[in-house]
């Protein structure tokens, strides 16, 4: 853990590392207070893609958690960063939440349900049968599908849910067509929250609460990982896979306990 503690830079996830649904997680006020003591350069990389970086300030805010926007960095800006780059002002069909039409839009792409270049999909509450059914007209149509992460689950205060790898595979099995997958543990990712910390690999640890995302993205990228246990994986689940994060704890309220 002191090795972790003497990190210059950090890639922290958000769900189930800093809240369950409205619900802020036990120490997190205290590691937040301890980054900005500590002059530690931080991002909050998340592969939730249903809120703006702003609307998360705000959400940590009313937690009591004053933390400037330029700390906060979606899959749904990661997303729309690959799409603009590989083609500006393409046409988009969207299944998702405000953060990732928000996103799209301000990277110049069209919305649009007629002849998209892509159907991209992220976490939405408003998924329904008749999405899908355009979102498989439209792939079959010649749409490249695109989706904002690869989780499977989440976690919110009343357990564990679908998350956008669950929402695309009905898409992916009827059209035949695999999603390519934008969030971590993408090295896209990885790489933009690296250059927006301005730290290389060797200087930065990642946190987060999943195997199969946060800490393979740390082992990929060369950051040190930690893995907390307030999300979505037990201590049991982490020798179902063939790496391992250099620390494991309960919660990041445990890192500058020694401080």
């Amino acid at each position: 853990m002191q090795h972790i503690r003497e990190k210059t830079g950090y890639i922290i996830d958000m769900d189930g590392v800093i809240y369950h649904g409205s619900r802020l997680l036990p120490g997190v006020a205290e590691f937040v207070d301890w980054l900005y003591r500590k002059e530690k350069k931080f991002l909050f990389l998340t592969n939730n893609s249903g809120r703006t970086p702003r609307q998360l300030q705000e959400k940590l805010a009313h937690m009591g958690l004053t933390v400037d926007e330029s700390h906060f960095y979606t899959s749904a800006q990661a997303t729309a960063e690959f799409i603009a780059r590989q083609m500006p002002g393409a046409h988009v069909f969207v299944i998702g939440e405000p953060g990732l039409y928000n996103a799209l839009y301000e990277r110049g792409l069209v919305l649009t349900d007629t002849s998209p270049d892509y159907v991209v999909v992220g976490e939405s509450t408003s998924y329904n049968y008749d999405n899908i059914c355009r979102a498989v007209r439209h792939v079959f149509g010649g749409a490249r599908l695109i989706a904002t992460n690869l989780d499977l689950t989440g976690p919110t205060e009343q357990g564990i849910v679908p998350a956008c790898r669950a929402l695309v595979k009905p898409i992916e099995m009827v059209t035949g067509q695999d999603a390519y997958y934008i969030g971590k543990p993408n090295p896209l990712m990885m790489r933009t929250g690296l250059n927006l910390l301005g730290v290389h690999s060797s200087e930065a640890a990642i946190i987060g609460d999943r195997m199969d995302t946060d800490i393979v993205a740390g082992i990929e990228s060369g950051l040190d990982t930690l893995l907390v246990l307030s999300g979505v994986t037990t201590r049991e689940m982490v020798d179902r896979f063939p790496y391992r994060p250099r620390v494991i704890a309960g919660g990041v309220g445990e890192i500058p306990d020694a401080d």
